[in-house]
């Protein structure tokens, strides 16, 4: 993705994920949140597959978590939570590998798990992969990304947001980029991306998304913004 080195706001609006994924979001709050992605003019809102379906307008996407927040799903769980997702309209499915798999170097399983998702919610869905980075190795980073690549994802994505080692770092952009690039997939940094600074840096690195949950703050002042998503 080319960019300016200043995006302006509208730019990095196009970009975002306006998320919503608190365990106690009611569909009250889902509603406000698709009122102000339009407003905003996010790219789409991302919320938990239980709040589905959802009436957006038609130019806003709509994606579900799978696997959400800790991976340590069963694959065919992850995947019947992705089709059903994708029945009750989701058009993009943000899934969590088994973390410990990438841990022990099952890469393999890795790959199934997603391969898995993958065959449940099969194209023009898309399909990105949290892998947790702040809790990987740049060796596992790797390796997990080829997972991805090798089972047909269309994003990899740097975190849940839940997770204590961290969100998403401009390092770990920069070698999600680079190992995926040349296969056509694209990256998201979410967790912790909280200004337009933070925000400029992860597209420069290579990012094509964002997953804000402060996005009017991070949109129209240098900081603050909701911490957990």
């Amino acid at each position: 993705m080319s960019i300016s080195p200043t995006p302006t706001a509208p730019a990095v609006a196009a970009v975002i994920d306006h998320t919503l994924l608190k365990p106690e979001a009611t569909a009250a709050d889902v509603a406000a949140l698709v009122s102000e992605a339009e407003e905003l003019g996010t790219y789409s809102v991302c919320v938990s597959p239980s709040m589905l379906p959802i009436t957006v307008p038609a130019r806003l996407k709509v994606a579900a978590v799978c696997g959400f927040p800790s991976g340590k799903h069963t694959s065919a769980v992850k995947a019947a939570e992705a089709a059903e997702a994708v029945r009750n309209g989701a058009d993009e499915i943000d899934m969590v590998i088994d973390v410990g798999a990438a841990k022990e170097g099952a890469f393999d399983r890795v790959q199934a798990d997603i391969a898995a998702v993958r065959a449940a919610a099969p194209a023009p869905t898309v399909l990105k992969v949290i892998i947790e980075s702040a809790a990987l190795t740049d060796h596992e980073i790797v390796e997990v990304c080829r997972a991805a690549v090798a089972a047909d994802a269309d994003f990899v994505k740097t975190s849940t947001g839940f997770h204590p080692a961290g969100g998403a770092s401009v390092h770990a952009v920069e070698l999600m980029h680079r190992t995926v690039r040349d296969a056509g997939l694209q990256v998201k940094a979410s967790g912790g991306v909280r200004t337009m600074e933070q925000a400029v840096a992860m597209m420069a690195a290579g990012a094509t998304r964002l997953g804000v949950s402060g996005s009017r703050a991070l949109l129209t002042s240098a900081g603050g913004g909701d911490t957990t998503y």
